[in-house]
C-alpha cells in the first residue's frame, strides 16, 4: 500500500475542502505540515516535503492543490526521490494578479517532464491559473489532463465533498 502525502497550498486546507476529507476517509493519507502556510516560502516547502518523503517506508503518491502543484514542480526537479503519480490540482499562475503576493520563490518552474506519472486537474474558471496555464503545466510536466469545467479553484467552495472522481485518478497508483 503507498502513503498518499497531501499537499495543500496557501493557507492550509480547511473543513470541507476534497485534501481533508480524503485525510479523514483514507488512512493511507498524511498531510505534509509546513513551516508557515501564510507566507509560504519554496525553500522551506521543499525541506518539509523532502523530509516526510525520506520519513516513508514504501512507495509515495502526491495529491497536491494549488501551490502544493508548483511545490511539487520544484521538488521534481531537485529531488533524488522518486514517487509512484501525483495528482496536481488547480495550479496557481505565479504571473496571474490572483498569485499571493507573499508566496517567496515559487515563480522559476521546471521546463522538463517529471519522472513519474502525474495528471493535471483544472477548472475553466479558477481565478488563480487559467485553464490555459494548467494546459501549459500538463505539456510542459508531460502529465495527462482533465477538465472539470466551471469548478472555480477546485476548493472547497467547489462542493465536492470527498471528491472520489479525485480519488480515482490516483487510486491505480496504490
Amino acid at each position: 500500500m503507498s502513503t498518499v502525502l497531501i499537499l495543500p497550498g496557501h493557507g492550509n486546507s480547511g473543513a470541507g475542502h476534497w485534501q481533508t476529507e480524503w485525510e479523514r476517509l483514507h488512512p493511507e493519507c498524511t498531510r505534509v505540515m509546513q513551516v508557515d502556510w501564510e507566507s509560504p516560502d519554496c525553500i522551506d516547502w521543499f525541506e518539509c516535503l523532502e523530509k516526510a518523503v525520506s520519513s516513508q517506508q514504501g512507495d509515495v503518491v502526491f495529491a497536491a492543490h494549488s501551490l502544493g502543484c508548483l511545490l511539487v514542480a520544484h521538488w521534481a526537479e531537485r529531488t533524488e526521490h522518486t514517487i509512484k503519480g501525483a495528482v496536481l490540482v488547480a495550479p496557481p499562475d505565479p504571473q496571474s494578479v490572483a498569485f499571493p503576493s507573499q508566496s517567496v520563490n515559487f515563480s522559476a518552474l521546471t521546463s522538463r517532464p517529471f519522472a513519474f506519472p502525474s495528471v493535471v486537474v483544472a477548472s475553466t474558471n479558477d481565478v488563480y491559473g487559467s485553464f490555459e496555464f494548467a494546459t501549459q503545466c500538463a505539456t510542459t510536466w508531460g502529465s495527462a489532463l482533465v477538465n472539470l469545467g466551471d469548478r472555480g479553484h477546485i476548493n472547497s467552495d467547489s462542493g465536492l465533498g470527498a471528491w472520489p472522481e479525485g480519488w480515482a485518478l490516483l487510486a491505480g497508483w496504490l
